[in-house]
C-alpha cells in the first residue's frame, strides 16, 4: 500500500489557509490532513511551498492534447462547455492520470446556423481530419427553434451522457455577426424548465446584458460568460444576485474579444516552457471581434458581483491551438484568469476559491476541489504563497491526479 506524505508546506484547503501541516496521500485519496508522516511513507518536502487543491477550469472546449496540457499547469479538472467528452466517451480519460479529468455538456442547444458557427472560417471543418475514424458515435446536435424541440432534446442529451445542459443565447453582435439565429425566450424557458424537471444543472452562453436577462428570466443555474457590451448597473447585479446563479466571467476571453492578446502571459518563462509552437502562437493571438469593448468595465462588473456575494468560478473558454481562437490556452490561461480576478479587486484567497472549492460545489463534484480527508488527491504544490501573491500559482513544483504524481 503506497503512501505519500507532503510535509512542511502551507496548505490552502479550497476555502482558507490552514498553515503548515502534513497531508498524507494513500490509494489516490487524501488519507489525512495533519499529524506526522507515518513510517514507510514517501516524503515530499514542501518547505517554502503551498499545497492547493487541483485547479478547476469551468469553461473549456477540448481537443487532442488539451487535457494533458491543462494538467501540466495544475488544472486537474476541466468542464467542457461544448464537446464530445460526455459520460460514455471518457472512460479512458477517467483512468488516465497523465491528463486532466473532464465533465461535459455535450453540444449546446442552439438554432441551426446559430452560435458558434460564425466563429469558424469558411471551409473550416472542426473535428478529426477527413478520413479519420471517429472515436465514438457522432455527438447529438440539439438544434432547436421551438420550445417543443428544446424540451425534447434535454432528455436525449442526458441519455447521451451530458453532465449538464448548455444553452447558446447569442445574436452574434459581439462577434461581429449581428442577426445570427438565436433562441427566443419561450424556447429557452422550455429547455431550462425541462432540465429542471430532470434535476440537471443548466448553464447559458450570454455575452450581452440583454441575453443575460433572458437567461435569468428562464431560471438558468449559471452563466458561462460575463456580458461585455456595456458597464454594469446596480439593477443587473441585483438580478444576478437574487437569482442565485453562479458566473464564470472568462475575463481572458473577454479581453481576447476586445483585441487583447495573451502575449504577456506567453512571455512568462513559467508559461513558455510548457507550450509548444502552436499554443504559443494561439496565446499571442486574439479573437478581436469586439474592439469597442472596455476591459475595465468587465473588471468593474466582476468586482461588483463579488461584493454582492455572487459565486464566481474561473474559466477560460480555451479551445484549440488555432490563432482565430486566440488569446487563451489550456492550463496557462486559468492562471491568467486568477490574476485578472485579483486585478478586479478580489483577494487572492477569493480568487483561489473560484478555481477550487466553488466550482466543485456548484457542479456537484463532491470528491474534489478541497484538501480534505477522503477526497481525491488532486493536488498542486507551488513555490511561494498564492494566498498573498496570486501569480505564485505558476510556480509549479508538483502536480498529483488521484495521488499519482505527474512526471516533470
Amino acid at each position: 500500500m503506497s503512501m505519500t506524505a507532503i510535509t512542511g508546506a502551507r496548505v490552502f484547503d479550497g476555502d482558507k489557509t490552514l498553515g503548515v501541516t502534513t497531508v498524507l496521500i494513500e490509494d489516490g485519496r487524501i488519507a489525512r490532513v495533519g499529524g506526522q508522516a507515518p513510517p514507510g511513507a514517501e516524503i515530499v518536502d514542501g518547505r517554502g511551498a503551498t499545497l492547493l487543491p487541483g485547479l478547476i477550469d469551468a469553461h473549456v472546449h477540448t481537443g487532442p492534447g488539451t487535457l494533458a496540457l491543462a494538467l501540466r499547469f495544475g488544472v486537474t479538472t476541466e468542464l467542457e462547455m461544448q464537446g464530445t467528452h460526455t459520460r460514455g466517451n471518457r472512460a479512458r480519460i477517467s483512468d488516465d492520470d497523465t491528463v486532466a479529468d473532464v465533465r461535459s455538456s455535450g453540444f449546446a442547444i442552439t438554432p441551426p446556423g446559430g452560435h458558434p458557427s460564425e466563429l469558424f472560417p469558411e471551409g473550416f471543418r472542426p473535428g478529426p481530419p477527413a478520413g479519420t475514424k471517429p472515436a465514438g458515435p457522432p455527438p447529438l446536435m440539439p438544434f432547436s427553434t421551438t420550445p417543443q424541440e428544446a424540451a425534447a432534446f434535454v432528455p436525449r442529451l442526458i441519455e447521451n451522457g451530458s453532465d449538464y445542459i448548455k444553452f447558446m443565447v447569442d445574436d452574434g453582435s459581439i462577434e461581429g455577426h449581428p442577426g445570427l439565429p438565436m433562441l427566443d425566450q419561450a424556447t429557452l424557458n422550455a429547455g431550462v424548465a425541462e432540465a429542471r424537471r430532470h434535476g440537471v444543472l443548466t448553464v447559458a452562453h450570454t455575452l450581452t446584458a440583454e441575453t443575460t436577462r433572458m437567461a435569468l428570466e428562464a431560471g438558468i443555474d449559471g452563466l458561462a460568460h460575463l456580458f461585455m457590451d456595456r458597464p454594469h448597473t446596480e439593477e443587473i447585479i441585483g438580478l444576478i444576485r437574487d437569482a442565485g446563479v453562479f458566473v464564470v466571467p472568462c475575463v481572458v476571453l473577454n479581453a481576447s474579444m476586445m483585441g487583447i492578446t495573451g502575449a504577456a502571459l506567453a512571455d512568462d518563462p513559467r508559461v513558455a516552457s510548457r507550450l509548444d509552437a502552436g499554443w504559443e502562437e494561439t496565446l499571442r493571438s486574439c479573437y478581436g471581434h469586439h474592439p469597442q469593448g472596455r476591459i475595465d468595465d468587465v473588471l468593474a462588473t466582476v468586482k461588483a458581483l463579488a461584493e454582492a456575494g455572487v459565486d464566481l468560478l474561473t474559466g477560460t473558454d480555451a479551445a484549440l491551438p488555432l490563432p482565430f481562437l486566440g488569446g487563451v490556452a489550456h492550463g496557462a490561461s486559468l492562471h491568467h484568469e486568477l490574476q485578472y480576478l485579483v486585478r478586479a479587486g478580489l483577494s487572492p484567497v477569493q480568487a483561489l476559491r473560484a478555481a477550487t472549492a466553488t466550482p466543485a460545489r456548484r457542479f456537484g463534484l463532491d470528491d474534489r476541489g478541497r484538501v480534505a480527508e477522503g477526497l481525491r488527491a488532486d493536488l498542486l504544490l507551488v513555490d511561494g504563497d498564492p494566498a498573498t501573491t496570486i501569480s505564485d500559482t505558476l510556480n509549479t513544483r508538483a502536480v498529483w491526479r488521484r495521488g499519482s504524481r505527474l512526471a516533470a
